[in-house]
């Protein structure tokens, strides 16, 4: 069965975007019938069974989908993403692309929502999970619940056994994505994007974005754009 999803979101430099996968405006991108535009991708190896990647909705399509999709986001109350404020925002034009299979990434020190702190130290030798997120991200919105159902999962492991998760908000502030978070119900270690982060580890161009660092501290696997139920619940098969 062929999939007809919108493409990733790809906030702008204006702070001016309407919901992911849209242009200003509220009109999606869309690619032709048969025109396969999967998500931007990279990976060592392959984890487990061939993954259904996002395709660009088919133009025959097209017209119910655009009224579909804007019915939904203004009755969800979507808006754009944003960068924290405190500093510049980066520019998505020049974001950075996905970090390279087998390239070295470095992590930074952030101050999680609960209160809590992550730490470098914290994750060394072991699988590592990030995931850009925001609250206003449609995408985000249907791959976040899979994201902590697979942090819940791997809670039972044991320390160290499990794999290790930091998801970052590029939310516009804390207050937008706490409250998000918690009327969901979701557990999995997030926290802000601060400028201070933002300059160790910059974000990659869209969101979602999902990166799995491996126990060397090398990049295993990179993804732009939503991942399928089964897409994050692979993720867990690099631990090998």
């Amino acid at each position: 069965m062929k999939h007809h999803l919108l493409v990733p979101c790809q906030p702008d430099d204006r702070h001016h975007q309407g919901p992911c996968g849209a242009a200003v405006g509220g009109a999606p991108t869309l690619s032709p019938v048969g025109a396969a535009r999967p998500v931007a991708t990279a990976r060592v190896g392959e984890p487990g069974l061939a993954r259904r990647r996002l395709l660009g909705a088919g133009m025959a399509t097209g017209v119910g989908a655009l009224g579909a999709f804007g019915a939904l986001g203004a009755g969800l109350g979507w808006s754009a993403p944003a960068w924290g404020q405190g500093g510049p925002p980066p520019s998505e034009a020049t974001a950075p692309a996905l970090p390279a299979v087998g390239s070295t990434l470095a992590l930074p020190t952030v101050t999680l929502f609960d209160g809590s702190v992550f730490t470098p130290q914290q994750v060394r030798g072991q699988v590592l999970v990030l995931y850009w997120w925001a609250s206003t991200c449609p995408f985000c919105a249907l791959q976040s619940p899979e994201m902590n159902k697979l942090w819940l999962a791997q809670q039972g492991k044991g320390e160290g056994k499990g794999l290790r998760m930091l998801a970052l908000s590029v939310d516009r502030k804390p207050a937008d994505a706490l409250p998000y978070l918690q009327k969901r119900g979701y557990s999995f270690p997030s926290g802000w994007v601060t400028p201070e982060v933002q300059a160790v580890l910059p974000k990659p161009k869209g969101l979602p974005i999902t990166v799995v660092v491996g126990r060397d501290g090398k990049v295993l696997q990179a993804e732009r754009g939503q991942l399928f139920p089964e897409d994050v619940a692979q993720l867990a098969q690099w631990l090998g």
